[in-house]
């Protein structure tokens, strides 16, 4: 187990020396005008390329997932806890959906929650 670690940790460690020498050596791109603006056949562009977003709904969005990914991990401690430690799976539990009632209450708190039609 303890070679599993040191080999773990040996290859992130070269994946970001690999990453970091990509990124100093790789091709520099030139940031003009001419080539980061629109181009519609030649005409300058008759509205803005991107669109407006509401960051509410990003806010709510990004809400959503992180209480989905928590409520997934928390399915199969039901089918863990009949086969050994119980006690261990129930504290596990007990303390991530805690978490999640701090966090929901915290962003009621906020506001974040309220949507604005």
């Amino acid at each position: 187990m303890y070679i599993l670690n040191i080999l773990m940790t040996i290859l992130f460690i070269l994946t970001l020396v690999i990453l970091v020498l990509a990124n100093f050596l790789g091709k520099k791109m030139n940031k003009e005008r001419e080539k980061n603006s629109s181009f519609e056949c030649g005409f300058d562009p008759f509205k803005k390329a991107r669109t407006s977003f509401s960051i509410r709904f990003f806010l709510v969005a990004i809400i959503f997932l992180i209480f989905d990914i928590e409520i997934v991990i928390l399915m199969p401690v039901g089918i863990l806890i009949n086969y050994s430690l119980a006690s261990y799976f129930s504290l596990i539990t007990a303390v991530i959906v805690i978490i999640l009632i701090v966090g929901l209450i915290h962003e009621w708190n906020q506001g974040a929650l309220n949507w604005i039609l």
